[in-house]
This record gives C-alpha cells, structure tokens and sequence, in this order.
C-alpha cells in the first residue's frame, strides 16, 4: 500500500497521496507549434493522458488540470493567459499533491538543439530531486546522445506559485525536426509517458 509506505517513510507531509499532472496550453493557446505544425498543446495532452494510464496501473490516483483541449480559468476573462495559469496553480494548490509535474515542449532558435530538460523551483530541494529523477529517467529511457541538465529557476510563474513539489517537465524541441516528428508519434509519446511514470515513482517510493 503507497500510503503506508509513505507515512512510514515520512513523506506523509499533510500532502494527499496523489500526483497532479498539468498539460501545459489549450483551447484558445497552442502553446509552441513545432516545425512539422505540431500544436505543443496536443502533445501535451496526449503525453499527460498516457502518464496518467501508467500511473494509475500502479496504484497511484492523478489529478489532471486538464483533459480536454480548453484554456482553464473564466473564459471571458481579461487577460485569458494570467487567468489560465492561476486557475493552474489553483487547482494544484487546492490538491497538495505529493508531486506535480507540468507537462511542455521547448523551442529554440537554432534548429539543432533537442533533448528533454527539466525545470525546478530553485530553493526547492524536494523539487530539485525530483527534477533529477526525472531527467535521469528521461535521459535514459529516451536514449538521449547529449544530455541536458536539469535547471533550477524562480521566474516561472507555476513554479514561483504552486505550494507543492512541482517540477516543469519540456520533453523535447518541438523546433528541432527530428524531435518535432518523434514527438508526434503515439510509439515515442508511450516512451515519453514510461519515462515520466519511473521518475516520478522513484521519487515518490525514496525513504
């Protein structure tokens, strides 16, 4: 039993025993779109969905921010972008999960650059862990040639607001060709998904 485990193992912290995972963009913002056309936003989804599945056959309940291709937050509001992020941070804050992972793909302007990177509140040292566990796992279920390194940052505004363990996951560059096609391919989106689950298990199952 997962919740056993963690009570015993002190990571009980008045956090829910589940994991939220947040699709980064929707709806009305697409988020990054890839070389290929690729939508950021759709790759972000269909990873998270296929965590989720993974996640959930080992006993793990998930939260999801997002299931469907929608903004969060009121839909006639101002600034609808603010308004998405904070209903973000809302609904994370509101679970307290153990572990948050938010899903994206990056962009660069030099074409060559790719490889998975994850990002981390900076002061955070639970954070720090688990953005390593996860880029580790990334690294080398994805077989990445170069490998980057994970990235502590305050300036994110989910990382600077969420109360919780959050960690910005960006699984690859949606401007590098090779990548850019990967990304949209149901077999690596699955390697993408087996990746995520084992780091953010590893993290969860540490005493």
């Amino acid at each position: 039993n997962h919740l056993e485990e963690m009570v015993s193992s002190g990571r009980v912290t008045g956090r829910n025993p589940c994991i939220v995972l947040d699709s980064g963009h929707g709806g009305e913002d697409p988020g990054k779109i890839g070389v290929n056309q690729a939508k950021e936003k759709d790759v972000n989804l269909k990873i998270a969905k296929k965590t989720k599945e993974r996640l959930e056959k080992k006993g793990w309940k998930v939260v999801m921010t997002r299931e469907k291709d929608v903004m969060l937050g009121d839909p006639a509001a101002g600034n609808k972008k603010i308004h998405d992020m904070k209903a973000r941070v809302e609904r994370i804050n509101k679970t307290m999960p153990q572990a948050a992972v938010s899903i994206h793909q990056n962009s660069y302007h030099d074409p060559s650059v790719k490889g998975p990177q994850v990002f981390y509140y900076e002061t955070s040292g639970e954070g720090k862990e688990l953005a390593a566990d996860l880029q580790e796992s990334l690294n080398t279920t994805l077989e990445v040639e170069r490998p980057r390194e994970i990235k502590g940052n305050t300036s994110y505004y989910l990382l600077k607001r969420s109360k919780g363990v959050l960690v910005i996951a960006e699984c690859g560059f949606l401007t590098n060709p090779d990548e850019a096609d990967l990304l949209q391919t149901e077999e690596y989106q699955e390697k993408v998904a087996d990746a995520l689950t084992d780091g953010i298990v590893t993290y969860l199952r540490k005493v």
